[in-house]
């Protein structure tokens, strides 16, 4: 971005920090930046000396002058009108003969990307995506899907503005090749539908637990607020709130459209059980700030989306991949729902890389997963109608002596199985008995929506207390799970449920 300083324009410095005082816009307002369409008014602010008047103008396809903004406490801020889908504009801020411009710059709806490692998994640098190639040519075809990538860095308090940026406002395909594959694909597979400019802003660092990501404030709502061993020796990103305060506080004043999260390995173990509380607390309180942050103009429930954990280990015996696929869910198995009101899922179990350079717990296909999700995004956030984005869930579950018959919210494909769903054995009808145990309980016939699968394996001492679907680390083969959508393009999500009800033989 270049400013003119005394009639001199100058390049900015590298360091986004450098020359304060001087008339600057915040670190992420550059060219090639896309601002948030109308009905939303967009957010414009930066740095000026102490008490100036700054003159702030939008020229372009329309001309748009804002009333002066006053430098107080050595920031200004401006709130646009709303501004419909399109551009190039010019973004003008002046004090006296002093101009700071952006150029090239765009109206549309900017989501936010977040996570850990298979959100930072790139389109094609340390990390490449299948077809990657093909990715990077494709893309020329997409001017007006702009990203950007804020730099990995951690905080004790919550900060201003970013500390630093790894890639600046871009037009494709400059600088995808180490850009979010999962961000930039939904991206792109909005703009398809929606046929007007994406901005995608990308905050991610690999291996860290959604504590790092979330406030004080959200943490304390789960009983998570207490001080990190490491933070006694030095900062990681591991400790509680150092990535918010330093890569998401900084973007509270921009008003976005909506999120997108990747996230959940490194809480498998690690406050495993927390995570139904930790995570829709974290959302919440995201929505919260937003809205807060840029004065109103960001949805106090904007919609978010997120990835349902892939495969980790192939023969796994552990429960830690299913419960935190649960617990992503709030415990409900699917979503939205009455805890995560206006959220979207991508289910992703189905899609395993066995043989993944980068190990199996990053998957290549990218692609699967951002289609998943931007379906989501067009029946939550867009109010599509008739958009199918959820795979098929239990509506009904039915006990006799001999089989369970599961009746599906929706018209289901199936392929038969006897190793994917499981029924509790009890004695005293409880799964919470020290005797009980799971069995395998065969598909042994379906019908348009619903499955019946035997009971044989309990013993005829033992009743039936619980039945599960999918609970494996790897559940199944790529795209080879057993219930599909009737389209069988979305998978079933795992399950589990106490909730038998015996069926009537006069039925």
């Amino acid at each position: 971005m270049a400013i003119r300083l005394c009639g001199v324009f100058i390049l900015v410095a590298a360091s986004i920090h450098e020359c304060d005082g001087v008339l600057r816009f915040a670190s992420y307002y550059k060219d090639h930046m896309v601002l948030q369409k109308s009905p939303e008014r967009a957010v414009v602010w930066g740095y000026g000396s102490e008490g100036a008047q700054v003159k702030f103008t939008l020229s372009g396809q329309h001309q748009q002058k804002i009333s002066q903004a006053t430098v107080t406490n050595g920031t200004w801020r401006v709130t646009l009108d709303p501004v419909e889908a399109g551009g190039p504009y010019n973004v003008t801020a002046a004090v006296q003969n002093i101009t700071a411009v952006l150029t090239d710059v765009l109206f549309g709806d900017v989501w936010l990307c977040g996570g850990q490692s298979n959100m930072l998994f790139e389109v094609s640098g340390v990390f490449k995506i299948f077809n990657a190639s093909e990715e990077l040519k494709r893309a020329a075809h997409y001017p007006h899907v702009r990203t950007f990538m804020a730099s990995q860095k951690k905080s004790e308090t919550e900060q201003t503005d970013l500390i630093d940026i790894q890639i600046p406002w871009s037009v494709q395909p400059a600088n995808l090749a180490g850009f979010s594959a999962v961000c930039w694909l939904f991206g792109r597979n909005l703009y398809d539908k929606l046929q007007y400019p994406i901005g995608l802003v990308e905050s991610c660092w690999a291996t860290t637990p959604i504590e790092a990501w979330s406030s004080a404030r959200a943490l304390q709502q789960c009983g998570l607020l207490h001080e990190s061993k490491s933070r006694k020796r030095y900062l990681t990103p591991k400790d509680n709130s150092v990535l918010w305060n330093a890569m998401i506080h900084p973007l509270l004043n921009m008003t976005i459209k909506g999120a997108i999260w990747y996230q959940g390995e490194s809480n498998y173990i690690y406050h495993q059980k927390k995570y139904s509380c930790s995570f829709p607390a974290m959302i919440d309180d995201w929505r919260m700030a937003f809205h807060q942050g840029s004065g109103g103009q960001t949805a106090p429930d904007f919609p978010f989306g997120f990835v349902q954990l892939s495969t980790w280990k192939k023969n796994s015996k552990s429960d830690a991949y299913p419960n935190i696929r649960w617990h992503q869910t709030a415990d409900t198995g699917f979503v939205p729902n009455s805890r995560m009101q206006n959220t979207f899922m991508a289910v992703a179990m189905d899609l395993p890389d066995e043989t993944s350079p980068y190990y199996p717990i990053h998957p290549r296909d990218k692609q699967d997963v951002a289609f998943r999700l931007s379906l989501g995004a067009r029946a939550v956030a867009y109010g599509e109608q008739d958009v199918a984005f959820r795979g098929p869930f239990p509506s009904q579950i039915l006990s006799t002596p001999k089989y369970l018959e599961v009746t599906y919210d929706q018209e289901v494909s199936v392929t038969p199985s006897e190793n994917i769903f499981e029924i509790c054995c009890s004695e005293s009808e409880s799964p919470w008995d020290l005797q009980a145990h799971w069995v395998l309980a065969p598909i042994m016939q379906w019908g348009p929506t619903t499955v019946q699968l035997s009971t044989s394996l309990c013993s005829p001492t033992e009743q039936v207390a619980a039945l599960r679907y999918a609970w494996r680390d790897w559940p199944c083969d790529f795209k080879a799970c057993p219930i599909y959508s009737a389209s069988k393009i979305l998978p079933a999500p795992p399950f589990i449920s106490t909730n038998l009800q015996p069926k009537d033989d006069g039925m």
